[in-house]
């Protein structure tokens, strides 16, 4: 299979390349990443002499190079997104153009070479908040409450759209919040991390209640896999693993593990639109034989040991965080 990667320097696209080159023999990857503040090469270093994987710098809105890339492959993977919901609240314009139009540009070539399978990589925060104790399904409508969020619900709504007016139906998976190593020290679990390995304290939004479903990111990748190989053409499937937790329990999670207590929470005014609580039914893909093979603590475990281990990773980026944050400002 050639399987082309969109957003393959990102957090999730990193594990899933390294995921699919690890549990496969026959599958050559070309990942495609415009190498924004997010991407980072150096995630993938140990690949670049990997016969079966290459890279190509770029824009998923470039049409011509996706064109390209596109006819030349027989599976399309669209990781390529920007992500956080705090820059969206800052400045949308960059979430509509390439979480909308990217999509777009990639759908549109991959209908035009008649890619034989297409998964788009969505997000559980296109349904919004639910209550407790139920759980969004597939079918349920889209209510996105931050401009991220209704970035994303607007490309499974352009999917879906391909598979009515086209006759070309795409796979869209709804992910749960993700943790584990290379993920980008803003995302709250490595920010924390770093954050407490350097004796700083962690910024807990409003009382920490808000809830969220944590699915270790190679477990992630084993099901996006399942999705593309074995998933139904055009079929929309939720993925995450029922590890429940408040950002509250999530700190105090941390804490214990690196035996520091509360007096390192720092708690700050909540941000405008904080969904309450994210919640996923798993069933369709669980049917198709997925399941997490690592329990949430064992996770959580080998994600904080991969940050004391790599610090050569993880600093040059907080240090270049820092260094953007002094020369912004922020209104």
């Amino acid at each position: 299979m050639r399987l082309l990667v969109t957003g393959g320097a990102g957090f999730i696209g990193v594990n899933f390349i390294r995921y699919v080159l690890a549990e496969t023999e026959d599958v050559h990857v070309t990942n495609l990443d415009a190498l924004t503040y997010a991407g980072n090469l150096e995630s993938l270093r140990d690949l670049a002499d990997d016969p079966r994987y290459r890279f190509v710098q770029g824009d998923v809105r470039d049409a011509e190079l996706v064109v390209e890339l596109v006819s030349n492959s027989d599976a399309v993977v669209n990781f390529a997104a920007e992500t956080h919901v705090d820059r969206s609240v800052d400045g949308p314009a960059t979430f509509l153009e390439t979480n909308v139009v990217g999509a777009g540009v990639v759908f549109e070539a991959c209908r035009r070479a008649e890619v034989d399978r297409v998964l788009h990589i969505s997000t559980d925060e296109v349904y919004g908040s639910i209550e407790e104790p139920d759980s969004f399904t597939e079918d349920d409508a889209l209510r996105p409450n931050s401009p991220y969020s209704a970035a994303k619900a607007g490309a499974d709504l352009l999917a879906r759209s391909y598979g009515v007016t086209y006759d070309y139906p795409i796979i869209v998976t709804r992910t749960a919040n993700n943790f584990g190593p290379y993920q980008f020290p803003e995302k709250v679990i490595p920010l924390f991390v770093t954050n407490l390995l350097d004796g700083r304290r962690v910024p807990l939004y409003g009382d920490g209640s808000n809830v969220r479903d944590w699915t270790y990111v190679v477990d992630n990748a084993a099901a996006q896999w399942l999705a593309l190989t074995g998933g139904r053409a055009g079929e929309v499937y939720n993925v995450g693993a029922g590890n429940e937790l408040s950002n509250k329990q999530l700190t105090y999670a941390l804490l214990e593990r690196l035996e520091l207590d509360e007096d390192m929470i720092e708690f700050v005014a909540d941000r405008p639109g904080h969904d309450q609580r994210y919640s996923v039914d798993t069933t369709r893909i669980r049917e198709l034989g997925w399941a997490p093979a690592t329990t949430f603590d064992a996770a959580l475990d080998a994600t904080i040991r991969w940050y004391r281990e790599n610090e050569w990773w993880w600093r040059p980026l907080q240090a270049a965080g820092a260094s953007r944050r002094r020369g912004t400002v922020r209104r």
